[in-house]
Parts: C-alpha cells; structure tokens; sequence
C-alpha cells in the first residue's frame, strides 16, 4: 500500500474525494465542456486526453440568444478573476448551508453552458489529468483525491472496489504550487457540492465534492498554522484530552488554526480514518479562549 505523504515540515491539511462536476439544468443535466476562452470544446486538443463522449445541450434558445451567449463567452468566462481583482485575490462564497439553490449564479455557464474546464493555451487549467472526468474514469474501480497541504495542491489516483474501501494505493497524477491558485468559490446551483478553483493565469476548473467546504477552507487561503505550544494551558490541556480520547497517534500532530471569529480550529486527521470513499477523514474541535468546545450549531461559516 502506498499512502501519499507530505515532505519533512510540510503539513498535510485536506484530502478528499473530487471529479469534475456534471450539469444539473435541464438543458445540461448528465453532460459537462472543456472550454477555452472563446467557448470551443477543445477536449480532443488536451495531450494525452482519451476519447470520452460528446455532449450537445438540449436546447440551445433561439438563435439570437446563442449567438448572444456565444459573444458573451469572455465576459462570462473571466467573471471570477473580475471579483477575484476586486476583492484583492482570494475569495469564496459560503453558503449556510450545501443544501443547494434553485436559482444559478452564472447562467451562462450553468443553464445554457456548463464547461468544468476554462483554459487558454498554455494555461494551468490544460493539464489537470482526464481521470478527473467521470465520462472517461470508470468509477466502480477508481477515485480521485484532492489533497491540499500548506506548499501545494495535488490530484491522486486511487483503486476503489467498493468493499475494501481503506485500501488506499495512490498514484500522483497533478500537483501545482499553491501560490498558483487565485481563488476558490462554491457554486450552490442545484446540488450544492460544486466548487470552481481559478489559477493565477485566468483558467478555471468546477469540480464536485462532498467535501467541498473542507478544501474550500484550506484552498482560499492559507491560515496561520499554530502549535499546541501556541495556545494558553486551557486549550493546551483540551487538545491532549481530545487527543487522548481518539487514540490519536504518535506521529500525528494537530491541524490548529485560528479562525476569523477568535476561535481556534483544531483537526486531527487519523491514519486509520483514510479511505478511498471518504479520503482523509479528521476528527474536530473549536475551542475558545477558555478550552471550552463550542457546539457546530453556535458556530458561522465564515469561521470555518
């Protein structure tokens, strides 16, 4: 078994399960694009991309309106980095809740288009690895993770059988600096587990995960990283307690980062919790001044 593990000092912060996210309007659903930025499908132009199926909306409007949508493609398509300049870089957009919504944010490319790939040539959106995408990956044997540390973002591969599932044999398939990551935003149209990460470059990519909160945390923006030494003796003697309470190994050391509220995150991620299904799976706790665990439902998601 071959487990990825982080270099000497760096810090593993999230993994998790990941694809590129499907169309959910009725004029995408089942179907997803690879863009560049004038809105051509430009699949069959990545290297080493295999066949994989040709999708066609299912109503495209009458012509004028496609022929609006089509000339409109670079104003839709760079809308993101739009926000990401006027916000100063990094950005995301949490909802209460990923219960979804009925009403899309970007109906350019949610109702009428649904690329999960925007890329110019040359860009880092043209090399994510094609076994992200479910219509050329057979599912029923493999999965890709995200894993997201404090010096980089990498895509691995990993067998799936569906029984075995913590059986976790990973193969590198992508990795970029995250210096090179401009942004991450969460998409709630319909599902609500989609999430779009743009690079410094302009491209963009919209992948799908159940877990899409946890990386969205660790991918806007790369929090301070605290030691147990870092904390006063109350929160300090509440992590070991928690730590001794879930057998935490060893050769394990705790995620601790203060969130935004005051309050300090911590996630223990467990070897024994890692699996092909669920990924790297943490146990957590948020402590305030005084060690004391705050309850989820007191808790805002723009504090995680």
């Amino acid at each position: 078994m071959n487990v990825w593990q982080p270099e000497s000092g760096e810090t593993l912060l999230a993994r998790a399960p990941v694809t590129f996210a499907t169309g959910a309007a009725p004029q995408v659903r089942g179907m997803r694009w690879f863009r560049d930025t004038e809105r051509n499908d430009i699949q069959h132009e990545l290297p080493g991309w295999p066949e994989g199926p040709s999708f066609a909306p299912r109503s495209t409007g009458n012509t004028v309106a496609h022929r609006l949508l089509r000339g409109a493609a670079r104003v839709t398509g760079v809308t993101v980095m739009a926000a990401l300049g006027a916000a100063g870089g990094n950005i995301a957009t949490p909802s209460s809740a990923d219960s979804g919504s009925d009403t899309p944010s970007d109906p350019a490319n949610e109702v009428d288009d649904f690329p999960v790939m925007w890329a110019a040539p040359g860009t880092v959106g043209r090399t994510l690895p094609w076994r992200l995408d479910p219509g050329r990956s057979d599912q029923k044997y493999w999965r890709t993770h995200l894993i997201v540390t404090d010096r980089r973002v990498l895509v691995v591969e990993v067998p799936y059988d569906g029984k075995d599932m913590e059986a976790v044999d990973d193969e590198v398939l992508w990795q970029i600096p995250r210096t090179d990551i401009a942004g991450v935003e969460l998409k709630d149209f319909k599902d609500g587990s989609d999430f779009t990460i743009t690079f410094l470059d302009g491209s963009w990519c919209r992948l799908e995960s159940s877990s899409r909160r946890k990386l969205a945390r660790y991918l806007t923006r790369l929090p301070e990283l605290l030691s147990v030494a870092d904390l006063n003796q109350l929160q300090q003697k509440a992590v070991l307690d928690f730590a001794r309470e879930i057998r935490m190994p060893d050769s394990v050391t705790p995620v601790i980062t203060r969130n935004p509220c005051g309050h300090y995150n911590i996630d223990i991620l467990l070897p024994s919790r890692l699996s092909s299904a669920f990924g790297a799976s943490e146990e957590n706790i948020v402590l305030d001044e005084e060690g004391r665990d705050i309850d989820f439902k007191d808790y805002h998601p723009e504090d995680l």
